[in-house]
C-alpha cells in the first residue's frame, strides 16, 4: 500500500467523480451558486401541482362571486355590518384538511348527487356563535363557543350552510353542474371522512369578519369531481382560440337564433277579490262568477314566473287579449292592485 499522500487537485477529482468533470465541480463547490447550478426542484409526489396559475385565476373569480353573493345574503339575514373576502383557493390532501380544523368543529356534509362523492363546509366557531348569538335575539358579541353545538343551534347555523351550498352549485354550473345536499354533520375533526386522507381536495378560505370578530369559513371539494375542469378547460380555450372569426359569428347567430325561438309561458293575473264561503260552495260547471273588479283594472302580465308587465283586459276579434301598457322594472315589487 502506498504511503503517499493525496493532493488537493485528486482530492478533488475523487469528490467530484472524476474525468473531465472534476474541474466544473472544483469551480463550483463551496461557492453559494453550487446548489443553483444543479436546478434541484422539490416535486411532492402524494400532492402533485394540479392547478395552475391560469386556472387558479378562474377559480379565484368564480368564488369571488360566491363570496359576494354570501355577503349580501349574510347582511339581509342578521342585519349587521359584515365584511365578508376570499384568503385563498388551495389544493390540500384531505388529512391536512381536517388537521387545520378546530376542536369541536361546526362542518356540514353534503352529498355531490350522481357523483357519490361528498364534500364539507366547515364553519369556524366565532362565526357559529355570532350566526347563533343574532338569530335568536342577541348582539353577536358573545365569546365562542367551545363545545359542540346543540340540535337547536345546529339547525340555525345550517341555515348558512344550505346558501353556501347553493352558491356553489351557481358557480360551477358554467363548469361542472353539480347538484349539493346536506346530508349529516360533524362535530370532531378525527371521525370527519369523507374521501381518503391522502386524497387532493380543493378547499377555499372565506374570511368573516365584523367588529373584533373574526373567523373563517372551509369549503372544501374533492378533486375527484373537478376533473373535468381542470382536464377540458385548457382544451376548450384552445379550440375557441382555433375558430376563425366568421365561426365564431356563425355560432353567435345559431345561439342567437335557438334563444329567440324558446317559448316563454305568458299568464295575466286579475286583481284579488274576495268570495264568501257560501258562494264557493255554490260554484258549479257554467256559473258567473261577479268578481267586483272594473273592466279597466290593470292586470299583471308574468314570462314565466317573473312579472313583467301592466296590461288591460279586453277582447279581440272575439278572443280574450290583453293589452299592455306598461313595463315593470325586474327589480321593482309588484304595485298594489284594486281590491274589491
Amino acid at each position: 500500500m502506498s504511503s503517499e499522500t493525496l493532493s488537493q487537485t485528486d482530492i478533488d477529482r475523487l469528490l467530484g467523480g472524476g474525468g473531465g468533470g472534476g474541474s466544473r465541480n472544483t469551480a463550483t463547490a463551496g461557492t453559494p451558486f453550487a446548489a443553483a447550478a444543479l436546478d434541484v426542484q422539490v416535486y411532492d409526489f402524494r400532492r402533485p401541482h394540479r392547478v395552475s396559475k391560469e386556472r387558479l385565476r378562474t377559480l379565484e373569480a368564480m368564488y369571488e362571486r360566491l363570496v359576494k353573493g354570501f355577503e349580501a345574503w349574510l347582511i339581509s339575514r342578521v342585519r349587521g355590518q359584515i365584511e365578508v373576502r376570499l384568503q385563498s383557493v388551495e389544493q390540500f390532501s384531505f388529512g391536512e384538511f381536517t388537521l387545520s380544523l378546530p376542536m369541536p368543529c361546526s362542518s356540514f356534509i353534503f352529498d355531490i348527487q350522481g357523483t357519490g362523492q361528498k364534500g364539507v363546509i366547515d364553519i369556524g366557531p366565532e362565526f357559529s356563535t355570532y350566526v347563533v348569538d343574532r338569530l335568536f335575539g342577541g348582539e353577536g358579541s358573545g365569546s365562542p363557543l367551545t363545545r359542540a353545538l346543540t340540535p337547536i343551534e345546529r339547525m340555525a347555523v345550517r341555515s348558512v350552510a344550505d346558501k353556501v351550498t347553493s352558491l356553489l352549485q351557481e358557480i360551477w354550473q358554467d363548469h361542472v353542474p353539480m347538484e349539493l345536499n346536506i346530508t349529516g354533520f360533524e362535530s370532531s375533526p378525527e371521525i370527519l371522512q369523507v374521501v381518503n386522507r391522502e386524497d387532493p381536495v380543493l378547499v377555499a378560505n372565506v374570511e368573516f369578519s365584523t367588529g373584533s370578530v373574526s373567523s373563517l369559513v372551509l369549503l372544501c371539494l374533492p378533486f375527484s369531481v373537478l376533473d373535468k375542469f381542470f382536464t377540458s378547460s385548457g382544451q376548450q380555450r384552445m379550440a375557441m382560440l382555433a375558430t376563425n372569426e366568421q365561426e365564431r359569428e356563425q355560432t353567435r347567430m345559431r345561439s342567437e337564433a335557438a334563444l329567440r325561438a324558446t317559448k316563454v309561458p305568458l299568464t295575466a293575473r286579475l286583481p284579488d277579490f274576495a268570495l264568501s264561503m257560501r258562494d264557493i260552495a255554490q260554484i258549479v260547471e257554467g256559473t258567473i262568477i261577479p268578481t267586483g273588479i272594473p273592466k279597466d283594472a290593470r292586470v299583471i302580465v308574468r314570462a314565466g314566473s317573473q312579472e313583467r308587465f301592466i296590461g288591460h283586459a279586453g277582447r279581440v276579434n272575439g278572443n280574450l287579449a290583453v293589452r299592455i301598457v306598461d313595463a315593470l322594472p325586474s327589480t321593482a315589487s309588484t304595485p298594489d292592485l284594486p281590491r274589491s
